[in-house]
């Protein structure tokens, strides 16, 4: 795999998190939207971020769903530029700090975090931006596939030319590659459209775009 250039974003840190009290979901939701993803921001290096949610539906949709990543209930990717060395220094050492000034969630587990070099990028002609602004278009979900290194991954351009996909960016590291494509209809409707490959797949499936204050998912369940 090679680095992708002529693209600001060199890693996407990515958190797959799972709520580990079904009682905290509003707050945190409250306290990632409204206090800790706007402190991330001023970092020099911090070029974006955004969360999304499994919901039940999304849940219920999903292709693939293995042990590890089984429990989780929302992704969030930061995009951050270099110095990427720094950047994520600094990021870990403002964690820390929110952290000791009790300004952490403590009712969350990550199952997977880490930073996740850019490898490759791809947008629908019909959008009409370019490739490397397609997380920073409005979308309405995600479709996310996790797979094993070395795994084939899912073919950019095709999942380009299906209804609903504006863009798609591949990332990896050295045990995982993650592919992320970024949705412009309902992501229900759009995850029937994308061929996942079989090869080496932990996650599949759509993750919806989270709204201020609307954070009800999870408190009727059915």
């Amino acid at each position: 795999m090679s680095v992708v250039t002529g693209n600001k974003v060199k890693v996407g840190f990515f958190s797959f998190t799972e709520i580990t009290d079904p009682r905290e979901h509003r707050s945190y939701n409250e306290w990632h939207q409204l206090d800790h993803m706007p402190e991330q921001f001023p970092l020099d290096g911090l070029a974006y971020g955004q969360r999304w949610v499994s919901t039940p539906a999304c849940r219920a949709a999903r292709v693939v769903s293995g042990e590890r990543l089984d429990p989780i209930h929302y992704v969030t990717l930061y995009l951050m530029t270099e110095p990427v060395e720094r950047t994520l220094r600094e990021f870990r050492e403002l964690g820390q700090e929110l952290h000791d000034k009790h300004r952490f969630h403590l009712h969350r587990r990550a199952r997977l975090s880490g930073p996740f070099e850019l490898v490759a990028t791809a947008v629908a002609p019909r959008v009409l931006i370019s490739a490397a602004a397609v997380p920073y278009r409005p979308n309405r979900g995600v479709y996310m596939v996790v797979q094993t290194a070395g795994a084939a991954r899912p073919d950019a351009g095709t999942w380009c030319a299906a209804d609903g996909v504006a863009g798609v960016w591949q990332f990896a590291d050295a045990e995982r590659t993650i592919t992320v494509a970024w949705l412009d209809e309902d992501p229900l409707a759009v995850a029937p459209r994308l061929a996942v490959p079989g090869d080496g797949v932990e996650l599949a499936g759509p993750f919806a775009t989270i709204t201020p204050w609307e954070w009800d998912w999870f408190e009727n369940p059915a």
